[in-house]
């Protein structure tokens, strides 16, 4: 099936348009973690009372972030009128994995790797959510390409609601050649298209990378070359296609299923 449309392996400093994290769940998981390390200031909406602000102004203190009181139409302008909920967080921008940092983790966890590759998703929102599908399986990275892709910007931030923490993004210039990096790695590759094995049949252990294609058009040509199987999520109504973040989560919690049957995901 194909997902439908909605709305360099190297570690390198990126950038990306927004550099915020906003929401409150968002910013708690941000300064729990090492990402509190890229925090270089906290606005906190002036006037709103809430126990979660003053849970967030005790882990400023805490970690020794400046926070400033701002009235309701900066923190509109900082989060370009997203849902903030009184707190936006200044934040570096997000680093990037490389794919050795995905292989690492895998072996830390003494399980078969485990990877996500996104080609060409260009809605930040299911990137963001596909992120929290990816943490809650236990996925040790996600690939996605550095051009004609969204990033990792605050929207995909406020989406994975603290996912982004936990799961490396590696970002590289070219998807095939990364592809035929991994099958000389010994990981399998499987896609997704109308026609090919009943994701319900398909075998997911050992190292495997699930491949989704842009909400769009799918898997591109020549990286549908690159895979070893082709697997499919059989449907019966009028609408033939999936979002790309709903068609990953069925994918990815197969390969769930799978591993925690054969023991891989312990």
């Amino acid at each position: 099936m194909k997902p439908e449309q909605t709305s360099k392996t190297a570690r390198e400093p990126q950038t990306d348009a927004s550099d915020f994290v906003i929401g409150r769940h968002a910013a708690a998981e941000t300064l729990k973690t090492e990402g509190a390390k890229r925090v270089n200031k906290i606005f906190l909406q002036e006037g709103m009372k809430a126990d979660a602000l003053y849970d967030l102004q005790k882990l400023a203190k805490n970690l020794r972030i400046p926070v400033q009181l701002a009235p309701k139409n900066k923190l509109d302008t900082l989060s370009d009128r997203g849902n903030h909920q009184g707190v936006v967080l200044a934040i570096s921008p997000f680093a990037y994995a490389t794919i050795d940092d995905l292989f690492a983790k895998a072996e830390a966890k003494k399980q078969p790797p485990f990877f996500l590759m996104l080609d060409n998703i260009e809605d930040p929102h299911n990137l963001g959510s596909i992120m929290r599908t990816a943490d809650a399986v236990g996925v040790h990275g996600i690939i996605i390409p550095k051009h004609r892709a969204v990033g990792l910007t605050s929207t995909v931030a406020k989406t994975s609601t603290g996912a982004i923490e936990h799961i490396p993004v590696v970002r590289t210039t070219n998807l095939v050649n990364t592809a035929k990096e991994l099958k000389q790695r010994g990981m399998w590759l499987f896609g997704t298209d109308m026609a090919g094995t009943d994701y319900r049949k398909w075998n997911a252990k050992g190292a495997i990378t699930i491949v989704i294609g842009n909400e769009g058009k799918g898997i591109s040509p020549l990286l549908k070359k690159e895979m070893d199987e082709i697997v499919t999520i059989p449907m019966i109504g009028h609408v033939q296609s999936l979002n790309a973040s709903v068609a990953s989560a069925l994918l990815l919690y197969r390969a769930f299923d799978v591993k925690q049957v054969a023991g891989e995901l312990s």
